[in-house]
């Protein structure tokens, strides 16, 4: 392989561990040194679990040796956001509430990739529970975005965008309530799928907002986000919103959009939001132009569709999480506000403040924009718009405090609760990457990522690192 180890995709160093031209233990020790070469500047881990993770690998690689390899996921290294509650080992939701939390069990996502022979080496930053954003005043010092230290990863899956963007690790696993896989996806230039609301557990995840929490991949490629997404999806009776759907081939379908192309696809490209509704840097439109050409290119056609204002969509949304996540939070808020940071604990208290009637009224709005899109995904099969507004901003600025809302287009599909993937669609003149978000019907998790997989092989945006990437471990 002529890339460094540490710039290969979770797809090509499976094809390399199953051929036992790499060794799952050498894997895992190359992350190791790329973690203790960057993580002083980018500050990803929470906790590391060497011991464990080194068994592991040594347990993967005498299985592949004896013959028992269990799949593409088999000895590769994947971290978890550290909300993803993990048997004797803290999980704090990056948080000093939190901090001595040791779970009896794993959440069944984590039970998953154990059981198709991944390796867990980390436990990695989050904003608060989640939602704090970018604070300084919590037990441990936020990520930083491996393109520019000085910029922001965004939140809340923020170590995880870091560690893959970085070459740190190849994968991990992230959550998105309104947006927090794909937003730290866009601003680190990495792929992150937030999947059909169901079809990925939630058991063992800390929640923030029952109705609007997802699980989910991050990764290099939209193909990596696949072989993830494989192992993790599928009915769990333990998870109340746990859907029993039958689960396609995920990686089969993004092989067939790199290699066929998408004729016959029907895109809708939702203009307004980014035109009109919500006033966009010009690198990110220039990069949207981009991605149209080559969705042309590819053999799509496409139409402008119209969807409810994009701020409708944002202040349902943040009506409804912020009564939720009080809901989960109000005993520890009134017992012990202290142990919070400054910004999770006033995003938490504000649903304090949302009178029931607006919840409920919220919830019903939700339903009519849930009605509306379906409609219009009658005529189209997939959605797409910029996921963010403009690149990465300086680190720790309130990208929510502005007034606008957000920085990001995410939120509807977390109320839709259909399949969403944003992929590295270009950069800025400065080299911050720019993100393209990709939406489907729910379910079609594997339409949504054939078509990140064509347009990061049409757009070529995949050869281009961060250049703290190429400092570390040599390959």
């Amino acid at each position: 392989m002529s890339a460094p180890l540490h710039f290969a995709t979770v797809a090509e160093l499976s094809r390399l561990i199953r051929m036992r031209r790499l060794s799952p233990v050498e894997l895992a020790e190359h992350c190791f040194a790329r973690i203790d070469a960057l993580d002083g500047r980018l500050c990803t881990v929470i906790a590391p679990m060497r011991e464990a993770a080194m068994a592991e690998a040594r347990a993967a690689e005498a299985e592949i040796a004896a013959g028992r390899w269990r799949g593409p996921l088999h000895g590769i290294p994947v971290g978890l956001k550290d909300i993803y509650e993990t048997e004797g080992v803290p999980t704090t939701g990056g948080s000093a509430l939190f901090r001595d939390h040791v779970p009896l069990e794993d959440a069944e996502t984590v039970r998953r990739l154990r059981a198709a022979g991944a390796v867990i080496p980390a436990k990695l930053n989050t904003w608060e529970f989640a939602v704090g954003g970018t604070s300084f005043d919590l037990p441990w010092p936020p990520s930083r975005n491996p393109w520019d230290t000085e910029r922001d990863p965004t939140g809340s899956s923020t170590g995880s965008a870091v560690a893959v963007a970085a070459g740190m690790l190849p994968a991990a696993l992230g959550s998105d309530t309104g947006g927090s896989i794909r937003g730290p996806a866009a601003w680190c230039g990495i792929a992150g799928h937030k999947p059909t609301y169901g079809l990925v557990s939630r058991r063992g995840v800390l929640p923030l907002a029952f109705s609007l929490d997802h699980a989910g991949p991050m990764a290099w490629t939209a193909e990596d986000c696949a072989l993830l997404l494989q192992a993790l999806a599928g009915y769990d009776p333990r998870d109340p919103g746990s859907a029993e759907v039958a689960i396609p081939d995920y990686a089969a379908a993004c092989a067939e959009g790199a290699e066929k192309g998408l004729a016959g696809l029907r895109v809708g490209v939702v203009r307004h939001f980014y035109e009109e509704d919500v006033a966009c840097e010009p690198a990110v439109l220039a990069a949207m132009e981009d991605s149209l050409r080559a969705l042309r290119d590819l053999g799509a056609s496409l139409r402008d569709v119209t969807l409810a204002p994009f701020g409708t969509w944002a202040s349902v949304g943040l009506l409804i999480s912020r009564s939720e996540s009080h809901a989960i939070h109000a005993e520890w808020l009134r017992a012990t506000p202290e142990l919070y940071g400054a910004y999770g604990r006033e995003r938490l208290m504000a649903g304090a403040f949302v009178p029931a009637p607006d919840y409920v009224n919220a919830q019903r709005h939700r339903t009519r924009l849930v009605t509306e899109a379906a409609a219009v995904m009658r005529e189209v099969d997939i959605l797409v718009f910029p996921t963010s507004r403009q690149v990465a901003s300086p680190i720790g600025e309130d990208i929510f405090g502005s007034g606008n809302g957000s920085a990001f287009f995410n939120r509807p599909h977390n109320l839709l609760g259909w399949p969403a993937l944003s992929v590295c669609n270009g950069f800025d003149p400065a080299g911050l990457p720019i993100g393209l978000h990709i939406g489907g019907r729910p379910f079609e998790d594997a339409l949504v990522l054939k078509v990140g997989a064509a347009m990061e092989q049409a757009l070529g945006t995949r050869g281009r690192r961060p250049a703290i990437a190429l400092e570390g471990t040599a390959a």
